[in-house]
């Protein structure tokens, strides 16, 4: 059975105490498995050339990046009014933090939830958040993200810590506390260097949905490359994001992937299943400012999705 996530009401337009803490016990008491949270540090007001949305020239960046509070601190809320549902970032972007802070604060989180972290990580694309504080520049992103994994590594195990590298040294020391699970290290990336990090080394491929087709054939790409880092090929899962913002009925002789109906929807998520992704989760949240209207859209999601069998 596929598993079933929304992202949380994190947009500053909400009523943010009240409605995250209402979206976290509605979607566990749907039914739903994942609650999701991201992270962006700022919006800048030059938006040209390079600084564009996603590095892309003169693109701007949508309202809704502004005043959304941080990841990691909407799944701790989320968490503390929650017993079952997993907590999941898409993505916290490790290089723009120390790495051993960041690998605590994750841990912490894993720690007091009982095991239900999923670690969405990303090497960032703004210009902007780098340098406003990233330890490296961006142009060492790729490379920071490679130093957290390792940190994290040795900080999630067993105690006493000993990490050395040119820029960081731990222990041996006492590191806690230590996650309550192994927590799974699921990457964004689509480029080549992403996807040879997720092959070597990651739990599995954190996309926003592609074409069906398309995805399954990325996922089976990144499952033969693993087995050339000696991996087996099912240690790659995948969680695709898809994005949207209205549901109704469309036209199928046409129909764009995941636009339309929940029903529509529905028959695009079965086509995700069967080319190997093993848990999607709608972001949704930019179309509706009510936390009750979310709500709705959760209950129609899960009860399609499952009344179709997935």
């Amino acid at each position: 059975m596929i598993k079933l996530g929304m992202s949380l009401p994190q947009l500053g337009w909400y009523d943010l105490p009240n409605d995250l803490v209402a979206a976290a016990r509605g979607y566990e008491e749907i039914g739903l498995d994942s609650a999701w949270a991201f992270e962006r540090i700022l919006v800048p007001d030059d938006q040209s050339g390079s600084h564009g949305l996603y590095g892309a020239p003169d693109v701007p960046w949508p309202e809704f990046y502004r005043d959304t509070p941080e990841g990691l601190s909407v799944l701790h809320l989320a968490g503390a009014v929650t017993s079952r549902i997993q907590l999941g970032s898409n993505v916290l972007i490790p290089p723009l933090h120390l790495p051993l802070r960041l690998a605590r604060s994750i841990a912490s989180l894993d720690h007091l939830t009982g095991g239900r972290v999923i670690a969405g990580l990303g090497s960032g694309w703004s210009i902007d958040e780098f340098s406003a504080g990233a330890p490296r520049p961006f142009n060492e992103r790729g490379a920071a993200l490679e130093e957290f994994l390792d940190v994290a590594e040795a900080v999630w195990g067993p105690d006493p810590v000993k990490f050395r590298n040119e820029r960081y040294s731990i222990g041996p020391a006492t590191v806690g506390p230590k996650p309550a699970h192994r927590i799974p290290v699921i990457l964004a990336g689509v480029k080549g260097p992403a996807l040879e990090r997720i092959a070597r080394r990651a739990d599995g491929w954190l996309p926003v949905a592609g074409p069906p087709a398309q995805m399954a054939a990325t996922l089976a790409d990144l499952r033969s490359r693993a087995e050339n880092y000696g991996r087996p090929p099912a240690a790659v899962g995948c969680i695709a994001q898809i994005s949207k913002r209205e549901f109704g009925r469309v036209s199928t002789s046409e129909r764009a992937p995941y636009a339309g109906d929940f029903d529509q929807l529905t028959e695009d998520i079965a086509a995700l299943a069967e080319g190997g992704v093993e848990h999607v989760f709608l972001a949704c949240t930019s179309g509706t400012r009510s936390v009750s209207q979310l709500l709705d859209w959760a209950a129609e999601f899960h009860g399609t999705v499952r009344a179709a069998g997935l």
